[in-house]
């Protein structure tokens, strides 16, 4: 057995458990640790992509046990594309950790970041809705802990409400896995895809219930409104590498919904077809609309940046709650496109504050930033990229997003919707820019001059943000990969194929085991 698949999931767990040995290391030998850990992650996941993109799906018994009886790892199209996404953001991330040198180097930060990795990356790759809660707790405990790192009493109220709110979906995760498994006798994806439709009516109401608390779950996790207003503040207090890996997270409770729903509760599901369909899109618009006025109403960079993961998680939401192969492409490209910006928006951001000695991130008139040509040039580029300007990739990400949106019931709703409120983030950035960089005051005088940002802080917006303009210039390729993803999500029975094969008990005999 080729055991690469579990290649993501062990080595941020090595990582990160001889880091929490690590407190006597050197600074320099800890940093050099963890970054050969991450770019050995983006290697594994890179091989992977590349393994699966025209190939066959590769399916992981863990212990030789057989699904669905046994726990597996499922590595298709969208999860390795979102391995090679979290690698991405998270040799950015961890570099401009290391490169600002801030309380982000602190010993504990380190093993914090890999087992927040095993997180992400274990609910990319399971296969079955159990250990996606074991992988959901993991990210969320890691999560809680690098939002706390520092200590700042902002970030302390911050994370009060991220551990309340968390908790009580950790609960009602627990409750709609217990729910499904009572009607259904199995949690593996594709067991569920075989089981759900031979419901017998009397089953279905249980198991919809089940359904909808895991759709609640997953809204609270991808910060879909009226259970996301905790994200602005939240993100807006991390350590700036925190947030921008963060911008992953949110990402999590999306991938989510597009595996589970069009998997298990699709047009195919008999009694509980498109479960999620009538609460998804009106639920979407309205997070994609009070994202973008949250960024119009924001204060400071920082704020701004967080609701416009808000606002993006709204646009991908939107993409998906059209359940068709087309919504799904739109969805996978501009999932990409919108972590990748947001991420290197958290870093830019970052910069900018520490240019301006006196206001920060705060949208004040201050004295002019010592480095405002270089530092303007970043924020104009990151600007338009979450705004979905051309020539950047966020444009093209709109545009499958409006074309798939053409033959829907609501398309004058959402075409009206997306369209405005990315007039909205684009007026928003525009007002910010203009207060940040051209509305000065003179610097007190013997202020001393912040130092120029070095080079390796730099590197990492300006890598993300060359990820970015690939998307566009292998537009094409992209796009045909988005594609043959969302086919793969639209038409499951490849996958269910993949993991259950040709020797598998028809749902009567399973329900009999139980």
């Amino acid at each position: 057995m080729n055991h690469l698949p579990i290649a993501p999931i062990l080595l941020p767990l090595i990582a990160g458990s001889v880091l929490l040995l690590s407190t006597r290391w050197p600074a320099t030998a800890r940093h050099a640790f963890s970054l050969v850990a991450v770019v050995a992650q983006l290697a594994v996941a890179i091989t992977l992509f590349v393994t699966v993109k025209d190939g066959p799906i590769r399916v992981y018994a863990l212990g030789g046990w057989a699904p669905p009886f046994g726990i597996v790892l499922v590595v298709d199209r969208l999860a390795a594309a979102l391995l090679v996404l979290t690698a991405i953001v998270a040799c950015a991330s961890l570099l401009y950790a290391v490169a600002r040198d801030t309380e982000t180097s602190a010993p504990r930060f380190h093993a914090l970041f890999q087992f927040q990795l095993l997180g992400i990356q274990g609910a990319f790759l399971t296969g079955d809705l159990f250990n996606l809660f074991v992988f959901f707790e993991v990210l969320l405990i890691a999560s809680y802990a690098l939002l706390l790192h520092g200590l700042a009493a902002d970030r302390v109220r911050a994370a009060l409400h991220v551990v309340v709110l968390n908790l009580i979906g950790s609960a009602l995760f627990l409750l709609g896995v217990a729910l499904i498994y009572g009607v259904a006798g199995t949690l593996n994806f594709a067991d569920l895809a075989r089981v759900i439709p031979a419901l017998t009516i009397a089953d279905a109401p249980l198991a919809r219930t089940g359904a909808l608390l895991l759709l609640v779950v997953f809204a609270l996790k991808s910060a879909l409104l009226p259970l996301g207003f905790w994200l602005p503040r939240a993100y807006g207090a991390a350590a700036a590498a925190v947030a921008a890996l963060f911008a992953v997270l949110t990402k999590v409770g999306v991938y989510a919904v597009l595996r589970v729903y069009p998997l298990a509760f699709g047009p195919q599901a008999g009694e509980l077809a498109n479960v999620a369909e009538p609460w998804l899109l009106p639920l979407a618009l309205a997070t994609l609309v009070f994202g973008a006025l949250g960024v119009l109403a924001a204060r400071s960079l920082r704020i701004a940046a967080g609701w416009i993961v808000l606002y993006s998680v709204g646009s991908l939401l939107v993409a998906v709650a059209l359940f068709s192969a087309d919504g799904y492409a739109a969805a996978i490209y501009y999932l990409v496109h919108s972590t990748l910006a947001s991420a290197a928006l958290f870093l830019v951001v970052d910069l900018v504050a520490a240019d301006r000695t006196t206001a920060g991130d705060r949208l004040d008139a201050a004295d002019a930033t010592p480095h405002g040509a270089l530092l303007g040039s970043f924020y104009f580029v990151s600007a338009v990229a979450v705004a979905g300007v051309p020539p950047l990739s966020g444009f093209v990400g709109k545009v499958l997003l409006l074309d798939a949106a053409g033959a829907h019931p609501a398309a004058a709703l959402i075409w009206s919707s997306l369209l405005g409120a990315a007039l909205v983030v684009i007026v928003a950035f525009s007002r910010a820019g203009s207060a940040v960089f051209w509305r000065t005051v003179p610097a007190p005088a013997g202020a001393p001059a912040p130092p120029r940002p070095s080079l390796a802080a730099l590197a990492a917006p300006a890598a993300i943000l060359g990820c970015v303009a690939a998307l566009v210039i292998w537009g094409g390729s992209a796009t045909a990969f988005a594609q043959a993803t969302a086919r793969d999500l639209a038409n499951p029975a490849g996958y269910i194929e993949a993991v259950l094969g040709g020797d598998h008990a028809q749902p009567d005999d399973r329900r009999r085991l139980r």
